[in-house]
């Protein structure tokens, strides 16, 4: 399965664009977890796997 683009020497996507944190909140939906609400303890410190940043699933590729 193909999904997006990239320009025209492979360089970068320039269409339908996934992160990888797109692709871990993907897959975690997959799992049927939300990785809004997924954390772990690292050192004594509560973390997200997405570490608070934007993610979205991308339901094209399900």
């Amino acid at each position: 399965m193909t999904y997006g683009e990239t320009d025209e020497f492979g360089h970068r996507a320039v269409t339908n664009v996934m992160t990888p944190n797109d692709f871990q909140a993907t897959l975690l939906q997959l799992f049927g977890l939300d990785h809004r609400q997924l954390s772990y303890l690292h050192s004594g410190r509560e973390q997200q796997i997405t570490a608070g940043r934007e993610a979205r699933v991308v339901g094209e590729i399900i």
